[in-house]
């Protein structure tokens, strides 16, 4: 474990070859991670009904949810917990969890199929490329980002997720007054993040610096474990201000 978060495996920037031969970075890296029957089985049975299949057009959220309900974006949602907390607590949001690794998967459909809550749908797909392709611009109410692989090495933190063009590019995707919510329990990251969140013009700051945990971020098990062995948290919550939105330079596919 990296992180004090519930993640087994949690979500980093590779650079890696698109389909279309471009290089692009990607939001996570190939590790393996332990899955149980019950995760499997919740895959097998689950998938189909709450899953979404990454595809290359953009996503009509109020036929995916039934309604038109603000939409929140999570990234690497791990093995679910925070996010079957925040869903149940807030069900006139609807929310759209990406994540790569099938324990994870398996156990937020497990969470989902025992607690009977209907506002989560997955995708599990490259964030990067979910956010490029499926999420049209200035739709989102929220994005999540809880714990990320800190790739504590100094020679790693280029892998890092929360870099200044990803950001942009997530940010596009806000609406007008949208937020942009992350935690770390690294705090090197947690400067990083700052300086990078800062430095997007399309966004603004709620706090000065830091901000406190807000009531719908539950803490989790782990992260109650670190903060009574003297471990920082840090979270960060900045919206999306009146900024227009440059020209992105990203890597898009030929439609």
């Amino acid at each position: 474990m990296t992180s004090s978060n519930e993640k087994p495996s949690l979500l980093s920037p590779n650079v890696a070859n698109s389909n279309s031969g471009e290089t692009h970075i990607r939001s996570f890296v190939h590790r393996r991670a332990h899955i149980t029957p019950s995760q499997e089985q919740a895959l097998a049975r689950l998938l189909p009904q709450w899953s979404i299949t990454y595809r290359d057009s953009i996503l009509k959220p109020a036929t995916l949810f039934g309604n038109d309900n603000p939409l929140i974006l999570e990234i690497g949602f791990g093995m679910g917990e925070t996010t079957q907390k925040i869903a149940q607590a807030r069900p006139d949001d609807n929310f759209l969890g990406v994540e790569v690794f099938n324990a994870g998967v398996g156990a937020l459909l497990k969470r989902i199929d025992d607690n009977q809550i209907s506002n989560i749908r997955i995708i599990q797909h490259d964030a990067v490329e979910v956010v490029r392709d499926m999420i049209a611009p200035a739709s989102l109410a929220g994005i999540h980002i809880y714990f990320p692989d800190p790739w504590p090495k100094k020679r790693h933190h280029k892998r890092r997720l929360v870099q200044s063009p990803f950001i942009q590019l997530l940010t596009s995707r806000l609406k007008p007054g949208g937020y942009i919510h992350c935690a770390t329990d690294w705090e090197n990251y947690a400067e990083q993040m700052l300086e990078v969140l800062s430095a997007e013009s399309m966004l603004s700051n709620t706090h000065n610096g830091y901000a406190p945990r807000p009531d719908f971020r539950p803490l989790t098990k782990f992260e109650n474990r670190g903060l009574r062995l003297g471990h920082g948290v840090w979270d960060l919550i900045f919206t999306r201000n009146d900024t227009p939105t440059p020209e992105l330079n990203w890597p898009k596919k030929e439609q």
